[in-house]
């Protein structure tokens, strides 16, 4: 715990080992989220070099269930963070 002069060594590796967990969960999480929607979203024949409207509007339909869902499964969990 920190002092009343402010955190020790200690309490900043801590702190240090905490936010770079949170950091690899996050790329982990947005990492599972773009393959999933990418691979149900996106033609694989890439006729085009920009993603047309109905790719678009998958995505985005994607990206929204998916942290709903993963939100709510957070929720349920009581971690107050989604799972991986």
């Amino acid at each position: 715990m920190a002092s009343p002069t402010g955190p020790t060594a200690v309490d900043k590796e801590q702190i240090f080992g905490m936010a770079e967990k949170e950091m690899e969960y996050r790329v982990e999480l947005f990492n599972k989220l773009t393959h999933s929607c990418f691979n149900k979203c996106v033609d694989k024949r890439y006729k085009e070099s920009e993603l047309n409207m109905g790719e678009n509007s998958c995505i985005d339909r994607c990206v929204s269930k998916y942290w709903h869902v993963t939100n709510l499964i957070g929720q349920l969990l009581g971690s107050g963070r989604p799972p991986m």
